[in-house]
């Protein structure tokens, strides 16, 4: 396990070599795949149309942040673990369609979760490839939500939908909760990718692998 100066963390994981990056997304070396959970695009677009409050510049950060991503790793694949759009059709769905291809050939993949209720069309259209809700590939068996630990077989459970964070105590009283990468003995939780997305603290037992994120690292907090 290493660091790089951007903030990159190099670790091993079912002995396949991963980086794991502050914009809370992973690069899976061995396949050239781009690893991303939980955008939950078009939600604050949502909740404004509901008439809720919510920041437009959101969408932009996302959207920023994901393209940086692809120039940098350069993947062939994106493999995106649900909740890529967050509700309804809204225009922010035509802005990802307008980015997937401005960066073919890259492949984009969905394993589809909870959110991703648009018509089969529209995914087409965005030239997505539907993958199953349960998808195994290489030791890892893929999937939205976590799934049961008898239900993976030999296969090592890669999620997300928890929005995974850890809750550091300081002196005093002072608390700080960071979004993290989890790998348990059975599953490892992918963050969340979306900038307005909330956060959950899971329990930690020992000889769990977190690591925490902040604007710039990704930080070795457990292991």
């Amino acid at each position: 396990m290493s660091a790089s100066p951007s903030g990159i963390l190099d670790i091993v994981i079912q002995e396949q070599h991963w980086q794991l990056h502050p914009y809370k997304a992973a690069y899976w070396q061995e396949t050239k795949t781009l690893l991303i959970s939980d955008l939950h695009l078009g939600k604050s677009a949502h909740f404004r149309r509901a008439g809720i409050a919510a920041p437009k510049a959101v969408e932009g950060t996302n959207t920023d942040r994901l393209i940086s991503l692809l120039l940098h790793f350069a993947p062939t694949r994106v493999l995106l673990l649900g909740d890529l759009f967050h509700s309804d059709y809204n225009a922010v769905w035509d802005d990802w369609c307008a980015l997937v291809r401005q960066f073919l050939p890259i492949r984009f993949e969905l394993v589809p979760g909870n959110h991703d209720i648009l018509p089969a069309p529209r995914y087409a259209e965005a030239q997505l490839k539907m993958l199953p809700v349960r998808y195994a590939e290489g030791p890892f068996l893929f999937s939205h939500e976590p799934l049961a630990k008898d239900s993976s077989g030999s296969l090592y459970n890669i999620c997300g939908h928890i929005h995974p964070a850890v809750q550091l105590q300081g002196s005093g009283r002072q608390k700080l909760r960071l979004p993290c990468f989890y790998f348990g003995r059975d599953a490892g939780i992918m963050p969340a990718f979306g900038a307005f997305t909330g956060l959950a603290c899971i329990p930690v037992q020992a000889q769990d692998r977190v690591y925490g994120i902040t604007d710039t690292a990704v930080l070795e907090l457990a292991s």
